[in-house]
């Protein structure tokens, strides 16, 4: 007799459930593929081709004009190599001073832990605003270096709770083995629970990478140095460099020539300040569903 397949067991009210839920998530990913290969493919256009026929897959209409505008503009590897810098900088230091930060919060012993988890909440839905965070910045001596990027954002309350909650999931059996055996705070919190916090660290460092790197406007605010600008912002200056001027009516075919220049290089920008993050995410995929479910659906 032939087993019956899981799908087949399902009532038919499940069935339709799972059905519905199956061609809603295709639709997202519709609506999420489509746009990608509308960018990707507009691109490499033509940009009077793309705006009179709109997309077209004949070869000869495609153009690598924008991605060699770009490239060879010696301010985009300056940046690229900065925003990499300081990504990379912020994601450690901002998981290491959220681990760190969360670990005695997850502590039902510790002293002070509703006042302190009460003071961290506070922040998260009330700021000093953006005058007093740039006197702030500009006293300590931080503005127009990268610590004025990295250092006021490094601590995310959010990401608190979230590690807080994941420590609050692992067995309480595994401290008091270490404490039997001798282990210090200090020993049990490096040796024996960040090994198994891995997804959660993951999680992290995902999250506050792609932050970094797609932001903007704390180096717009606070960078004044041409050869400290992060990538975004080398980006935004090319788009804003090549739009057609008010006042130049006068010459309409040289308005017309840069306008469709601005389209084309929107397109190819959007390409080269994503592809670091998109050849990134598999390599934190794994990690994600887990770390992040864990660390915020319990307690």
């Amino acid at each position: 007799m032939k087993k019956k397949s899981r799908f087949a067991r399902y009532t038919f009210e499940d069935k339709a459930i799972l059905i519905g839920g199956y061609i809603l998530l295709g639709l997202f990913v519709i609506a999420i593929i489509i746009p990608v290969i509308y960018i990707i493919i507009a691109s490499f256009m033509d940009p009077i081709a793309l705006q009179n026929k709109g997309i077209t897959f004949d070869l000869d209409r495609w153009t690598t004009t924008a991605y060699e505008r770009v490239l060879s503009n010696k301010q985009i590897w300056v940046g690229f190599k900065n925003a990499v810098v300081y990504s990379i900088l912020f994601t450690f230091i901002s998981v290491a001073v959220t681990l760190l930060a969360a670990y005695p919060m997850s502590q039902k012993d510790f002293k002070g832990r509703k006042f302190f988890n009460t003071i961290f909440i506070i922040t998260m839905f009330f700021g000093g605003g953006l005058i007093p965070t740039y006197q702030l910045v500009n006293h300590l001596g931080l503005l127009n270096s990268m610590w004025a990027l990295i250092l006021p954002g490094c601590f995310s309350v959010w990401n608190m709770i979230i590690a807080r909650t994941y420590y609050q999931g692992i067995p309480a059996e595994l401290k008091e083995a270490a404490n039997v055996d001798g282990a210090s705070e200090v020993l049990y919190f490096f040796r024996i629970l960040l090994p198994v916090c891995t997804p959660v660290i993951a999680v992290l460092a995902l999250w506050q990478f792609v932050g970094m790197w797609n932001s903007y406007f704390d180096a717009l605010i606070y960078l004044n140095d041409a050869s400290k600008q992060p990538l975004q912002l080398v980006l935004r200056s090319i788009l804003i460099q090549s739009q057609p001027e008010s006042g130049m009516i006068s010459d309409m075919q040289s308005t017309a020539e840069r306008a469709q220049l601005a389209e084309l290089l929107k397109y190819a920008t959007i390409i080269l300040s994503s592809f670091p993050l998109i050849i990134m995410y598999p390599f934190f995929q794994k990690y994600f569903d887990n770390g992040i479910m864990v660390g915020s659906v319990k307690g």
